[in-house]
């Protein structure tokens, strides 16, 4: 769902699927020793970078395929598990005895249809004929907002801003319409207000594809050329009155509730009153606004715009939503833009592409023949172990805190204990009651899912709030952490080598799901997820002595971070990041705490030459190995709220007393911190 960036804090940002348990299946990716050295560059003095020391001769024996724009722990285990799902796929789709209706027939009918080359060649453009004559008839400003409303409601896109039904912050248990700023189509604001050399190249290519994707659809060159103008102009308005992401960290700042009747009167020409039940939400009286001076200028901007220039915009955002799902000409041209912004070599092959379309338009129909196959209940119980252990051990460093007053310490405990820990996959599944998904209409399938959930989102408005819904299916590689439900979620996609595995021992475990689960954990109580209380809502339970000691300790790891160089220019943006990193620091030293509490991690035991403790912490670095293409580590430094592999890596061992031991740190070592400066937050 569109809003769930705006919710979810997850281990990784971009969603990778996969599945579980290895040993299930007939070949296993349990590697013959859980740290080999021959992946390590012992060359390299691990408190110099430990990062390369590692996972040095791993990084240069691995290039990044042409498919991928990087190559690490996440992206094998996903190439991985994708043959697996291959075969759940391609077994759907030659089942001719499905029943109509059924699991099977849905998810094999739809692969069966976006696999159909030549269907899809013959009818072009034909699918979205209908969408850009509508837009054509539109003779004034009326018929613009009918049509922003209509795109939005139809799910099919979000022309000007986003619109979602979810949790008020503030009262979670119920669900309210909300507005969120938006419209670009570039990854973020700053490609359109920052001019570099980077930027002008993806402005050169952001060119191309309006062009060619207009020309495509009839449009002449020169008018074609003519569009991007426009939609470059509109655009760079739009980006101009959106907050940066570091101000939408802000969960005070970006909550903001107006009645209908008072957002219309400085949103002038927007109505919402008769907005809303346009976009499918009736009896609504009031709304949820993360940036209401964007809206403002948004009017403005609709006001004073010629009426022939939005029409453009509105048809352009039709064009790049649709274009993925269309003929070969479209989707090349997606590709080469693409190309730009990630580096990417080559485009990923179509039955893989199509898989994770499936996967997020109709997830739990494919996750239910996915846990059938892959996921056991031994998996669920040996996760609900590590995630007692590590709860258990939290609670014991939370009381243990010694800038923490016990007024705040009490309350972190009330919190912590209602954690709702989900693992596996949801105890409710959907079923799509009404989706049709036909073997022969790949585009007319791609529409009709987002229409379901589009329609199942804003009926969820005067329902009570469904705390059994996940935010990620089941085949995910990723977990997450949601504050409004006061939830830690651990998709049965996860558990598996490098995060986990049967075999391994506790070092391995703990160094890699258990920091994952403790990682989720201190979510709950990062910069952000703090302001949240035990029942989900948005309010302070802090003191105001803690809070500012809090502060204290959050601005450091911010300055942490900020030294952190990416292709030796670019720095990473502490204030961006500073969540997930204080995730990475709390779940990693509560994982190593919890840890030292296992037979192994009380032990000395050599296993392949390492100590337990240098098991933990190599465990935890080789989660992290990665090679990044240039592009997409540039675009991540923008975007991203996650710290590049290597400072993910570094970043919490350095402040960690145990890793010095481990390794034999020395001063004069490049990662060594003096003990009086090393951070401890959690």
């Amino acid at each position: 769902m569109k809003y769930a960036s705006l919710i979810y804090c997850g281990i990784v940002l971009i969603t990778i699927n996969g599945c579980a348990r290895p040993e299930s299946r007939k070949v296993s990716n349990i590697p013959d020793k859980f740290i080999d050295p021959v992946n390590m560059d012992t060359t390299v003095r691990p408190g110099d970078d430990f990062f390369h020391y590692a996972n040095g001769i791993w990084m240069k024996n691995n290039p990044i395929p042409d498919k991928e724009t990087r190559w690490g722990s996440f992206n094998e285990l996903r190439e991985f598990n994708a043959q697996a799902v291959k075969g759940l796929l391609e077994e759907a789709a030659s089942n001719t005895n499905a029943a109509p209706g059924s699991i099977e027939q849905r998810v094999g009918d739809f692969f069966k249809s976006s696999m159909d080359s030549l269907a899809i060649e013959e009818v072009g453009a034909k699918p979205i004929a209908e969408d850009l004559n509508r837009i054509d008839k539109i003779s004034n400003l009326e018929g613009i907002i009918n049509e922003i409303n209509h795109q939005q409601s139809s799910g099919q896109t979000s022309p000007f801003y986003d619109f979602y039904v979810y949790q008020d912050s503030k009262n979670a248990n119920k669900n309210m319409p909300q507005l969120s700023q938006g419209g670009i189509t570039l990854p973020d604001r700053d490609y359109y207000l920052v001019t570099n050399d980077r930027n002008n190249t993806i402005k050169e290519a952001y060119k191309k594809y309006v062009s060619t994707l207009f020309n495509l659809t009839g449009s002449p060159e020169e008018q074609a050329a003519r569009n991007f103008d426009t939609i470059w102009k509109i655009e760079s308005v739009l980006a101009k009155s959106q907050k940066s992401r570091v101000e939408m960290r802000d969960p005070i700042a970006t909550y903001n509730k107006f009645s209908l009747e008072q957002f219309s009167q400085s949103t002038e020409p927007f109505n919402w009153v008769e907005i809303l039940p346009e976009l499918k939400v009736n009896g609504a009286d009031s709304i949820i606004v993360d940036n209401p001076q964007f809206f403002i200028d948004e009017g403005k901007l609709l006001a004073n715009t010629p009426i022939e220039d939005l029409k453009i915009y509105l048809k352009w955002n039709i064009l790049k939503r649709s274009a993925p799902y269309l003929s070969k000409d479209f989707v090349d041209a997606n590709f080469a833009f693409s190309q730009v912004l990630s580096g990417q070599k080559v485009i990923t092959p179509r039955w893989q592409r199509n898989f994770t379309l499936i996967d997020n338009s109709i997830g739990d129909l494919l996750g239910q023949l996915y846990v059938a196959k892959y996921f056991t209940p031994e998996a669920k119980q040996r996760m609900q172990d590590l995630v007692k252990n590590l709860s258990t051990t939290f609670a014991e460093r939370i009381q243990g805190l010694d800038w923490m007053s016990e007024e705040t310490k009490k309350k972190a405990l009330e919190k912590l204990n209602a954690f709702t820990p989900k693992i596996g996959y949801t105890d409710k599944w959907e079923t799509y009651d009404g989706l049709e998904i036909k073997a022969d209409d790949f585009y007319g399938n791609v529409k009709r899912a987002n229409q379901w959930n589009y329609d199942y989102m804003v009926s969820q408005y005067g329902k009570p709030v469904d705390r059994t819904r996940w935010g990620m299916t089941p085949p995910t590689v990723n977990a997450y952490y949601n504050p409004v439900n006061n939830e830690i979620a651990f998709p049965a996609g996860i558990l598996q080598f490098p995060f986990f595995a049967f075999e391994a021992d506790d070092a391995i475990n703990y160094g890699g799901i258990g920091a994952v689960i403790g990682h989720e954990m201190t979510h709950g109580f990062d910069d952000q997820g703090r302001q949240y209380a035990a029942d989900g809502n948005l309010k302070d339970w802090w003191t105001t002595e803690d809070a500012a000691k809090f502060k204290e300790r959050a601005d450091k790891v911010v300055e942490q971070y900020n030294k952190y160089t990416v292709l030796d220019t670019i720095k990473v943006n502490g204030s961006l990041t500073l969540g997930e990193n204080l995730a990475d620091l709390g779940g990693l030293a509560i994982a190593y705490a919890a840890f030292k509490k296992t037979p192994e991690g009380q032990s000395n035991e050599l296993i392949d030459g390492f100590t337990p403790d240098q098991r933990f912490f190599l465990s935890w670095a080789q989660v992290w190995r990665m090679n990044i293409r240039p592009e997409i580590a540039a675009q991540f430094i923008v975007v991203d709220p996650h710290s590049p592999s290597d400072a993910r890596t570094v970043g919490p061992i350095v402040n960690m007393d145990a890793w010095y031991k481990a390794f034999n740190i020395q001063e004069g070592d490049k990662l060594f911190v003096p003990e009086k400066d090393r951070i401890k937050v959690w």
